[in-house]
C-alpha cells in the first residue's frame, strides 16, 4: 500500500549558507555543475589551514564569516593571519599556496573557479602561476563589524523586506512517498 502526503516547507534563509560549504548557485538557484563541489572543497582547504570553522568566528564584539576573514587578510597582505598557529613548523610557502588555491576554489562566479584536475595541478606542481583570487562568494565586508551593528542591520534589513513584501523565503510542496510491504 502506497501513501502520499504533501508537506510545505520554508526555503532556509540565504543567511545560513555562509556557514556552510554549499556552492552559491546551488544555494540560490538551485544549479549544480562541477565546480560546486570545488567551492566546498575550497572552504574544506581553508578550515583546516585557519583551523576554524565557516561559520560566524566571534572577535569579543566582532563577528566574521571564515571567508570573508580569509579574504580581508589575503587582500590586506595578512594571509599569514589565516594560518593556524599550531602550523607553524610547517612550510609556510605551501601553506601560502594552499591559501591561494582554496580563495580560487570559493570564488563567487563559476566561471571564475579552477576545475578539480586543476586545482589537483595547483597543488602538485610549484610551477604553476596562480591567477589572482577575487573576492570570494558570501563576502560581507558590512558584518564584520560591532555584534549590535550586525544585529541592528539584520533586523532592519529584515523589517525592510516585510514592508517591501520582498522575502528571500520560498514555500516548497514536497510529495512523500511512503512504501509498505505487505
Amino acid at each position: 500500500m502506497t501513501s502520499q502526503t504533501r508537506i510545505n516547507l520554508d526555503k532556509v534563509d540565504l543567511e545560513l549558507f555562509t556557514g556552510g560549504y554549499m556552492a552559491p548557485e546551488y544555494a540560490m538557484h538551485g544549479q549544480f555543475s562541477v565546480k560546486s563541489d570545488v567551492f566546498s572543497f575550497g572552504v574544506l582547504v581553508l578550515e583546516i589551514l585557519s583551523g576554524r570553522k565557516n561559520h560566524g568566528i566571534r572577535h569579543e564584539e566582532n563577528i566574521e564569516y571564515l571567508l570573508s576573514f580569509a579574504w580581508r587578510n589575503w587582500r590586506n597582505g595578512l594571509a599569514t593571519n589565516i594560518i593556524d598557529p599550531i602550523l607553524n613548523s610547517g612550510s609556510q610557502s605551501e601553506m601560502m599556496r594552499c591559501i591561494h588555491i582554496g580563495l580560487l576554489c570559493v570564488q563567487e562566479n563559476v566561471a571564475d573557479r579552477p576545475t578539480m584536475i586543476a586545482v589537483v595541478r595547483m597543488l602538485n606542481g610549484d610551477s604553476i602561476t596562480l591567477p589572482i583570487p577575487t573576492e570570494p562568494a558570501f563576502y560581507m565586508e558590512n558584518r564584520s563589524g560591532n555584534l549590535q551593528d550586525m544585529q541592528q542591520w539584520e533586523f532592519t534589513s529584515t523589517a525592510t523586506q516585510q514592508l517591501n513584501g520582498a522575502s528571500q523565503k520560498s514555500v516548497n510542496e514536497v510529495s512523500v512517498t511512503e512504501l509498505y510491504p505487505r
